[in-house]
């Protein structure tokens, strides 16, 4: 008899997989299949109210450039590991925040930690995060924001607007000395 429990890895992969097959979904299936038994002049009028700016994104295959989307290696990660981070954020982002229980720091009494990572042109930024020796084993989730951030000159006042999220679970193994040998 199988345990009905799920744990938090497998209940956040489950909504990625169903997030994802959305996704797919949606990109695939045209915009008047959808609207099934309608006039074609009313699909007609719901095509002329979209974005220009989407479609003509849509049709040159830039589609990617408003996805936010990250890798971690590796997922099993010991204590004392580097683990890296591969993201992309959408175009118009200029910033990204990879933040985890796991990442904590020796001395620091603050048990959740953000690193900071700077994005190209396309979106697309890396980062090696330490995870320490004296963060907890067991499993963590680890968040990514993709933000824009714009600083009036005059001011110094920044504003600060969330352009994406995606999270992804981490399990943190003990520390072992033989991992080195």
């Amino acid at each position: 008899m199988r345990d009905s429990t799920v744990t938090v890895g497998e209940g956040v992969r489950m909504r990625a997989i169903i997030g994802m097959t959305a996704a797919a979904v949606l990109a695939i299936v045209p915009a008047g299949a959808a609207q099934a038994g309608e006039d074609d002049e009313d699909a007609r009028n719901d095509e002329d109210t979209r974005n220009d700016e989407d479609t003509e994104d849509a049709k040159d295959g830039r589609w990617w450039r408003k996805l936010t989307s990250f890798h971690l290696m590796p997922h099993s990660a010991h204590q004392n590991d580097v683990v890296r981070a591969l993201l992309h954020c959408p175009v118009d982002s200029n910033h990204a925040l990879i933040g985890s229980t796991a990442f904590m720091r020796k001395g620091s009494w603050r048990t959740y930690r953000q690193v900071g990572v700077g994005l190209s042109d396309r979106g697309f930024g890396k980062a090696g995060i330490i995870i320490s020796r004296y963060a907890p084993p067991g499993h963590h989730i680890v968040h990514l924001k993709c933000v824009q951030v714009v600083i009036d000159k005059a001011t110094h006042i920044r504003k600060v607007k969330v352009l994406g999220r995606a999270a992804l679970p981490l399990v943190v193994r003990e520390f072992r000395i033989k991992q080195y040998f």
